[in-house]
């Protein structure tokens, strides 16, 4: 096997290590936990702040050729989601998909008039 292949294997081999070890661990403990503690609901908060974070940061600092589009369109794309999530049964599908609708119909069609 040449230096490369196990080099690729090593990294394989210790990710998937490293990543079955905390998975496992994870399996072990679910059981133990209430639906209502204070770690579950720390987890959640925790999981709840990097996906707004990740939200936030792909309006005001897309990466990729989301940097070339318009803020003004991002941001309206956003807040028809979020408004949408909130307002029909907090769909995320129902949410993600008008925010993209929105996006695109902004970027399309609005997008000379937006800049």
């Amino acid at each position: 096997m040449s230096e490369s292949g196990v080099t690729v294997l090593t990294i394989l081999v210790a990710g998937g290590c490293a990543t079955f070890v905390w998975r496992a661990l994870g399996v072990l403990y679910a059981g133990r936990l209430e639906i209502g503690s204070p770690v579950l609901d720390w987890v959640r908060a925790v999981a709840t702040a990097l996906i707004a974070a990740l939200i936030v940061r792909m309006v005001i600092d897309p990466p990729g050729s989301l940097a070339d589009t318009d803020m003004l369109s991002r941001v309206i794309a956003v807040s028809v989601g979020a408004a949408v999530f909130l307002t029909v049964r907090k769909s995320i599908a129902l949410g993600v998909a008008c925010s993209v609708a929105v996006f695109l119909f902004a970027e399309g069609v609005l997008g000379p008039y937006l800049s």
